[in-house]
């Protein structure tokens, strides 16, 4: 007989702990979709009012809110062409690749004092390297499994831009640990409870965020899919919810990684006197969300020459001398 959990209707444990997870997980993916949505639309109002323009305003609603339900709609609804050349399953596979992985990201992210994060992983930034590391993985698989050469451009060029600006996003990380003293996101949020990190460890703020740029594929680092030179790179043989949930896994990333700088440099949910809540943790990270669209909007595209430069010659040994200068700063506090 299967032991019955105490006080939840003679529902076993086991069975019980499912249905939570379960739920989380469905309360997760629905935020995450729902954002992306919401992030469409003020992506078009934010490039919208820096180049003098209206924007969304037709489909429906009040300033066109209702534009992303629209485009949703087209995306799930239009007809998913697989071209007669490609290698069926690693082309099937690359978007749930790319796509869930950016959804695990969720699961470590601390929301408030009472709440905490969904699982709190004494581990949490390994887990997060590992988990996001899988994006390599899909782009090349979109892109060998396309066999298109354009698509295979497109994937290459995000392979070494990711590998190159992985190496300094990680390094921008260790001065918050040796900071911290841990590797769980809740623990260093409460680490900021009267200092937040980014006054400490401003530079490896500024090189969190230019490499996280990069990692998403953001403009001046939107090389992968630049339509001028190879159409839309990987994603060129893709359309209908195979290219709707690559588009989306833009921002979701772009959302997942506002929300761990917010908590790694930004204090996290910690707000004014004492007024710590989920809803300044979301604030930090759309503005966060904002200054990213921001920039795309404002600086052109760079070169593959300026992009790899950057990384190797400056982000990479300024993300160095952040952790020897904090390890230094903890020696003689």
């Amino acid at each position: 007989m299967l032991e019955l959990a105490a006080g939840q209707g003679g529902m076993p444990d086991w069975l019980w702990n499912f249905i939570l997870a379960a739920l989380k997980a469905t309360g997760v993916l629905a935020f995450a979709m729902a954002s992306a949505g919401l992030l469409t639309w003020v992506e078009r109002k934010v490039a919208a009012r820096i180049q003098r323009r209206r924007g969304p305003e037709v489909v429906g609603g009040p300033w066109g809110v209702l534009q992303p339900l629209a485009d949703g709609v087209k995306l799930f609804a239009k007809e998913d062409v697989m071209p007669r050349a490609v290698d069926r399953w690693v082309w099937a596979l690359a978007p749930s690749v790319i796509f869930f992985p950016v959804i695990m990201v969720f699961l470590v992210i601390p929301l408030d004092p009472k709440f905490g994060a969904l699982r709190d992983l004494n581990i949490a930034l390994v887990y997060l390297a590992a988990v996001t590391s899988f994006t390599v993985l899909g782009i090349f698989m979109a892109g060998w499994g396309s066999n298109n050469k354009y698509s295979l451009i497109g994937a290459m060029r995000a392979i070494a831009m990711i590998v190159s600006y992985e190496i300094p996003l990680v390094l921008s990380v260790v001065g918050v640990v040796l900071a911290a003293g841990s590797l769980s996101l809740v623990d260093i949020v409460e680490a900021q409870d009267e200092m937040w990190f980014i006054i400490p460890q401003f530079l490896g703020f500024v090189v969190f965020y230019i490499a996280s740029l990069a990692e998403l594929n953001r403009t001046p680092f939107d090389l992968v899919t630049g339509e001028s030179e190879i159409v839309m790179g990987y994603l060129t043989e893709y359309s209908g919810i195979r290219a709707g949930l690559m588009i989306f896994s833009e921002y979701i990333g772009l959302l997942a990684t506002s929300l761990v700088a917010a908590s790694l440099f930004l204090g996290g949910w910690h707000g004014p006197f004492g007024t710590d809540s989920v809803v300044w943790l979301l604030l930090k990270a759309f503005f966060l969300v904002f200054v990213a669209m921001w920039i795309r909007w404002t600086l052109p595209r760079l070169r593959i020459d300026q992009v790899m430069n950057l990384g190797w010659k400056f982000l990479l040994p300024v993300s160095i001398a952040n952790v020897v200068l904090t390890g230094a700063w903890i020696m003689v506090r």
